[in-house]
């Protein structure tokens, strides 16, 4: 349809772009045809970001940059693309200059830390067995499993990678608190979206997987950014 931006949709740590599942079908029936969910590395924030601007660059016009999680680290570096027209940030980190995801996340720890654990490689992982009650407790047990047995492990040391310039400093931006979440603490999402001075700012009754619990209340906040910037 005319006048609607590419949406390209950017996941986080433990998870691949099939994490947008349910918002893409959402999406989809809200007429937008020029969806992306792309498939970052997880293995540095750098590689990460210019694996996204890729996307970017192939979009035919305007794109809304949205983000779960981690992939609001990736959207804030990315975004300052020329072709970027807004951000949405879906309970996700928005680091400021010079912040890193593993320094937001030491200011208040949240609840489901101890279950991540390191393997021989440098991945960090979420324990298979704790996964469902961290990151998806209000899916289905069948659904925090496939997401468990299919997640997708990032290298540690991305946590530390800080952001160069906030790309949420100079373009619109929208930001979904998730009020039960276990990974990134509630109170980090606070602060981040208020900081931003967001076009608008909501709050779900949602686990960290609220793209897969709430989709369309997800989608709803992503269709409102892109009709904002179209």
């Amino acid at each position: 349809m005319s006048g609607k931006p590419t949406i390209v949709l950017v996941h986080g740590f433990w998870g691949g772009a099939a994490h947008w599942a349910k918002t893409i079908v959402e999406l989809s029936r809200k007429g937008y045809t020029d969806l992306r969910a792309v498939e970052i590395p997880l293995t540095s924030l750098a590689d990460d970001a210019a694996r996204t601007r890729k996307m970017i660059e192939q979009a035919p016009g305007p794109v809304l940059l949205v983000g779960h999680s981690y992939g609001g680290a990736v959207i804030t570096e990315a975004g300052n693309h020329d072709k970027v027209a807004g951000l949405v940030y879906i309970a996700a980190f928005a680091p400021d200059s010079g912040e890193s995801p593993g320094g937001i996340t030491q200011e208040h720890l949240p609840e489901a830390a101890p279950n991540l654990a390191p393997d021989s490689d440098g991945y960090l992982w979420l324990k298979a067995d704790k996964f469902h009650e961290s990151f998806c407790q209000d899916l289905s047990a069948e659904e925090g499993l496939v997401m468990a047995v299919t997640q997708k492990a990032p290298l540690a040391s991305t946590f530390g990678d800080a952001i160069s310039t906030p790309a949420w400093k100079s373009k619109p931006t929208w930001y979904q608190i998730s009020a039960h979440d276990r990974m990134i603490a509630p109170q980090n999402q606070q602060r981040m979206s208020a900081r931003m001075n967001p076009s608008k700012t909501i709050t779900l009754e949602a686990s960290h997987a609220s793209l897969a619990s709430k989709p369309a209340e997800v989608a709803a906040l992503i269709d409102e950014a892109a009709k904002a910037i179209g």
